[in-house]
């Protein structure tokens, strides 16, 4: 993995906290596009906490439930969300904002992971990757031989700490009403 990408896959966090500045400052919210983005956002959520209560980090390959159906579940979760919030803001900038960044950090993240797949689970990574696709996904769940049948644990969705993910995104919609009616525009 080149330095580059180590670096922004360590940084992409902090990177969308400060882009968050810039997506708010260009922001012309409604009450009517902040409820169709949280309409939206629930569903990027929903997939998240679906994906989060499989994923066991670095002890297995996750290949059931939502990776059944797309290796990034997480973050397909993700670009609905970052969907969502596009519309909440109105904005043509904002959104376009979103879109660069969830483009270009999360293609190299997810290259990223994929290398670190591969690296710790070789051939069982190799058949999971041919089966199931890199982002968009399949229609219908991969069988996969072998493949142990896991299921959802709100444990493990504790522990992945998926929770913030939705505090996060509360607190954009809620700044973004603030926003509205103080008319900050």
């Amino acid at each position: 993995m080149s330095n580059a990408a180590a670096l922004i896959a360590r940084w992409r966090v902090r990177l969308g906290y400060v882009l968050a500045v810039f997506v708010v400052w260009f922001a012309r919210p409604t009450p009517k596009y902040v409820a169709i983005g949280a309409g939206i956002g629930l569903i990027g959520l929903w997939l998240r906490a679906y994906a989060a209560g499989y994923l066991h980090k670095q002890k297995v390959l996750t290949v059931t439930g939502p990776y059944a159906y797309t290796r990034n579940p997480l973050y397909l979760g993700s670009a609905v969300l970052a969907l969502g919030a596009g519309v909440a803001t109105d904005s043509l900038i904002s959104a376009g904002i979103l879109l660069a960044y969830f483009a270009v950090v999360y293609s190299v993240v997810m290259r990223r992971e994929e290398g670190e797949l591969l690296a710790q689970h070789g051939e069982a990574f190799h058949k999971y990757a041919a089966a199931v696709p890199l982002f968009l996904p399949r229609l219908t769940a991969a069988e996969l031989p072998g493949a142990s049948a896991g299921e959802f644990s709100f444990a493990q969705y504790k522990k992945n700490h998926e929770y913030q993910a939705a505090l996060g995104y509360l607190l954009l919609l809620s700044v973004l009403l603030i926003l509205w009616r103080l008319h900050l525009w």
